[in-house]
């Protein structure tokens, strides 16, 4: 693939952003579906039965939808009751989460850090002041990092001579401008594990793929190749950007369904499978609203024996879409529970929204996955640096997994003993 030479002129952002996420996840009804290896919905072979529990129909269940005006009696006032125009607006709805089946509560893991260490493509070199200095493959780039609160560790003649530094926003969807040293491709192939895909230079400070991910692939990798189901396992990754998670999964025996409501995030996964050399693997690369792609599935009794999340904090579609990670997180949680297998491995969430805090995002999924039993584990994931001992947080995790063998008893003394430490 050729490379578009840059030097210095920022990619035009359209309306898709071409960041992390490439879109919402809200893109609207339409959806285009590419298949490759031959696999139907959730990655099952044509003709095969909607589920292997249920033939029926599923219909989407959600939980209720209450009013603001219907908890509280309070008027708003004027200005808060009309819009530009002057006409009052509809009261925002609120989605509350259903009554939880009976059934047992997760287990609570304690808290867990999830650290990448570097690998021959990739290093963190050094950070602080707000930055992070990092090696991609043959580059060295600077970009804005509000979780490097300490001071920089190297020369200041080291980070001059990076070969690309982005200023801009320093939010993880705020828009800027690389600047280069020299004029370099848009693109370069890097790897992990021996698995190709491109790294790129973007016009939201992202690069392709995010680092810190690592150690949930090796995670996930691990739990699909002993999954031992009989079958091939079937995973969903939405919100999938480039896709380089779909081609671990992939790599490790399972079916996957990727969606991203961004075309040009799906054409990258694309891309990605085939420098790979995946393309006879099972992977449908679809651009769809996450969201509606879930209830479809569930009026469909498709299930899953994995899930990845891995949402924007917030978005835009192409139709003016809109997501809001803490307003809309608890139905999409709860939507996606209701396509779990009973064979399912792993239910991941990952948030960027790091002002948050991760027991909250522990209790949500608690919450939401009581009666389903198992573990819930969260924390943060992070970048141990390349010569040093510091680490860099840059997300928070939440994960739901069925229990190991002989594993529940150690972890309610674990329990137990958090909870009688804080009485």
């Amino acid at each position: 693939m050729a490379a578009n030479k840059r030097g210095g002129r920022p990619a035009k952002a359209g309306g898709n952003r071409d960041n992390r996420k490439s879109g919402t996840g809200r893109s609207g009804p339409r959806r285009e579906e590419v298949r490759s290896g031959g696999s139907d919905r959730a990655g099952r072979k044509p003709g095969a039965r909607p589920s292997e529990q249920s033939s029926a129909r599923r219909e989407f269940t959600p939980g209720r939808i209450v009013k603001q005006s219907d908890r509280s009696a309070a008027k708003p006032s004027k200005k808060e009751s009309t819009g530009k125009q002057g006409r009052a607006e509809e009261p925002k709805e609120l989605f509350v989460l259903p009554p939880r089946p009976k059934g047992p509560v997760p287990k609570r893991a304690p808290f867990q850090l999830m650290v990448t260490k570097p690998w021959d493509h990739y290093a963190l070199l050094d950070m602080g002041h707000g930055k992070k200095l990092e090696r991609y493959g043959p580059y060295v780039l600077v970009r804005p990092e509000p979780q490097a609160m300490g001071s920089p560790c190297l020369d200041a003649q080291v980070w001059e001579q990076a070969d690309a530094v982005f200023s801009g926003d320093l939010e993880e969807e705020g828009p800027g401008r690389w600047k280069y040293r020299t004029a370099l491709g848009e693109t370069w192939q890097t790897h992990w594990d021996d698995l190709s895909f491109y790294g790129r230079f973007t016009a939201f400070r992202h690069v392709g793929f995010f680092p810190e991910q690592a150690a949930h692939w090796a995670w996930m990798e691990k739990s699909l190749k002993n999954a031992y189901l009989g079958r091939p396992p079937r995973v969903l990754n939405l919100f999938g950007y480039s896709g380089v998670a779909s081609l671990v999964a992939a790599r490790a025996g399972a079916e996957v369904t990727h969606v991203d409501a961004s075309k040009k995030a799906v054409a990258y996964g694309k891309e990605n499978q085939i420098l790979a050399g995946l393309e006879g693997k099972p992977i449908r690369w679809i651009v769809d609203d996450a969201m509606k792609f879930v209830q479809r599935e569930i009026r469909r009794g498709n299930v899953y024996d994995g899930i990845l999340l891995d949402p924007p904090k917030f978005g835009r579609g192409p139709k003016g879409e809109v997501w809001q990670l803490f307003e809309m997180l608890p139905q999409m949680l709860d939507a996606c529970r209701q396509i779990l297998s009973p064979q399912a491995r792993f239910f991941t969430l990952t948030a960027y929204a790091m002002r948050a805090s991760y027991a909250a995002f522990d209790e949500l999924m608690l919450e939401v996955m009581t009666g389903q039993g198992g573990v819930v584990e969260t924390g943060e994931l992070m970048i141990a640096e390349e010569d040093g001992d510091r680490r860099l947080a840059t997300s928070i995790f939440t994960r739901w997994r069925p229990f190991k063998k002989d594993e529940a008893s150690g972890i309610e003394a674990e329990n137990a003993g958090e909870e009688s430490q804080n009485v």
